[in-house]
Protein backbone atom coordinates (compact mmCIF):
# COMPACT_ATOMS: atom_id res chain seq x y z
CA UNK A 1 0.00 0.00 0.00
CA UNK A 2 1.40 3.29 -0.72
CA UNK A 3 0.58 6.42 0.84
CA UNK A 4 1.00 10.30 0.36
CA UNK A 5 0.27 13.39 2.80
CA UNK A 6 -0.01 16.32 2.89
CA UNK A 7 -0.48 19.10 5.73
CA UNK A 8 -2.66 22.36 5.41
CA UNK A 9 -3.70 25.22 7.64
CA UNK A 10 -7.26 27.23 7.81
CA UNK A 11 -8.54 29.53 10.71
CA UNK A 12 -11.83 29.90 11.79
CA UNK A 13 -14.31 30.19 14.77
CA UNK A 14 -17.25 27.55 16.47
CA UNK A 15 -18.75 27.09 19.58
CA UNK A 16 -19.78 23.69 20.96
CA UNK A 17 -23.33 23.27 21.19
CA UNK A 18 -24.00 21.37 24.69
CA UNK A 19 -20.63 21.19 26.31
CA UNK A 20 -19.78 22.50 29.40
CA UNK A 21 -17.05 24.47 29.67
CA UNK A 22 -14.65 27.10 28.00
CA UNK A 23 -15.46 25.49 24.14
CA UNK A 24 -19.15 26.41 24.62
CA UNK A 25 -17.76 29.59 24.44
CA UNK A 26 -16.73 31.59 21.15
CA UNK A 27 -13.70 31.05 20.31
CA UNK A 28 -11.20 30.22 17.35
CA UNK A 29 -8.46 28.25 16.23
CA UNK A 30 -5.52 28.10 13.66
CA UNK A 31 -6.72 24.32 12.36
CA UNK A 32 -3.73 22.07 10.44
CA UNK A 33 -5.22 19.39 8.64
CA UNK A 34 -3.53 16.30 7.66
CA UNK A 35 -4.61 14.74 4.46
CA UNK A 36 -3.56 10.79 3.65
CA UNK A 37 -4.17 9.49 0.93
CA UNK A 38 -3.41 5.70 -0.40
CA UNK A 39 -3.75 3.31 -2.73
CA UNK A 40 -2.10 0.01 -4.24
CA UNK A 41 -1.17 0.94 -7.79
CA UNK A 42 1.08 4.37 -8.89
CA UNK A 43 0.46 5.51 -12.19
CA UNK A 44 2.76 5.14 -15.28
CA UNK A 45 5.17 8.16 -14.29
CA UNK A 46 5.56 6.58 -10.49
CA UNK A 47 2.51 8.57 -9.20
CA UNK A 48 -0.09 7.27 -6.18
CA UNK A 49 -1.20 10.87 -7.00
CA UNK A 50 -0.02 14.61 -7.98
CA UNK A 51 0.77 16.79 -5.00
CA UNK A 52 -0.48 19.46 -6.83
CA UNK A 53 -3.98 17.38 -7.81
CA UNK A 54 -4.40 16.74 -3.67
CA UNK A 55 -3.52 20.02 -2.90
CA UNK A 56 -5.93 21.56 -5.40
CA UNK A 57 -8.53 18.89 -4.02
CA UNK A 58 -8.23 19.90 -0.36
CA UNK A 59 -8.10 23.59 -1.10
CA UNK A 60 -10.93 23.31 -2.62
CA UNK A 61 -12.70 22.31 0.64
CA UNK A 62 -10.64 24.14 3.32
CA UNK A 63 -10.77 26.94 1.49
CA UNK A 64 -14.98 27.16 1.97
CA UNK A 65 -14.41 26.53 5.81
CA UNK A 66 -11.38 29.48 6.34
CA UNK A 67 -12.58 32.54 8.12
CA UNK A 68 -15.87 30.87 8.85
CA UNK A 69 -18.40 31.33 11.82
CA UNK A 70 -18.57 27.17 11.21
CA UNK A 71 -21.78 27.56 13.63
CA UNK A 72 -23.27 28.98 10.25
CA UNK A 73 -21.84 26.69 8.24
CA UNK A 74 -23.23 23.60 6.59
CA UNK A 75 -23.22 20.79 7.72
CA UNK A 76 -22.11 22.37 11.08
CA UNK A 77 -25.23 25.01 11.62
CA UNK A 78 -26.96 21.45 12.54
CA UNK A 79 -24.21 19.53 13.48
CA UNK A 80 -22.01 20.28 15.90
CA UNK A 81 -18.65 21.76 14.89
CA UNK A 82 -16.35 19.22 17.05
CA UNK A 83 -12.81 18.39 15.57
CA UNK A 84 -14.07 15.38 14.84
CA UNK A 85 -16.87 16.05 13.14
CA UNK A 86 -15.13 18.75 11.10
CA UNK A 87 -12.42 16.04 10.16
CA UNK A 88 -15.13 13.17 8.93
CA UNK A 89 -16.63 16.28 7.03
CA UNK A 90 -13.05 16.89 5.35
CA UNK A 91 -12.68 13.23 4.34
CA UNK A 92 -15.83 13.19 2.51
CA UNK A 93 -15.45 16.42 0.75
CA UNK A 94 -12.11 15.39 -0.18
CA UNK A 95 -13.31 11.69 -1.13
CA UNK A 96 -15.76 13.26 -3.38
CA UNK A 97 -13.18 15.84 -4.67
CA UNK A 98 -11.58 12.37 -6.12
CA UNK A 99 -13.99 10.19 -7.77
CA UNK A 100 -11.89 10.47 -10.55
CA UNK A 101 -9.00 9.05 -9.44
CA UNK A 102 -9.06 5.05 -9.53
CA UNK A 103 -7.96 3.21 -6.99
CA UNK A 104 -6.95 6.01 -4.93
CA UNK A 105 -8.51 6.41 -1.71
CA UNK A 106 -8.48 8.83 1.24
CA UNK A 107 -6.98 6.97 3.97
CA UNK A 108 -7.51 10.06 6.72
CA UNK A 109 -7.86 12.94 7.55
CA UNK A 110 -6.12 14.52 11.33
CA UNK A 111 -7.08 17.90 12.03
CA UNK A 112 -5.38 19.73 15.05
CA UNK A 113 -7.14 22.40 16.54
CA UNK A 114 -4.26 23.13 18.60
CA UNK A 115 -0.36 21.94 18.62
CA UNK A 116 -1.63 19.12 20.97
CA UNK A 117 -4.46 18.16 20.17
CA UNK A 118 -5.91 16.26 16.83
CA UNK A 119 -8.90 14.48 15.83
CA UNK A 120 -8.39 11.21 13.15
CA UNK A 121 -11.20 10.41 11.14
CA UNK A 122 -10.50 6.42 8.49
CA UNK A 123 -13.20 4.76 7.53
Amino acid sequence: MFEVTIEETFAAGHALRNYHGKCENVHGHNYRCQVTLQGERLDAIGLLVDFVELKRVVHEVLDRMDHQWLNDFPPFDSLNPSAENMAKYIYDEVSAGLKSRDGVQVGSVRLWETDTASAVYRP
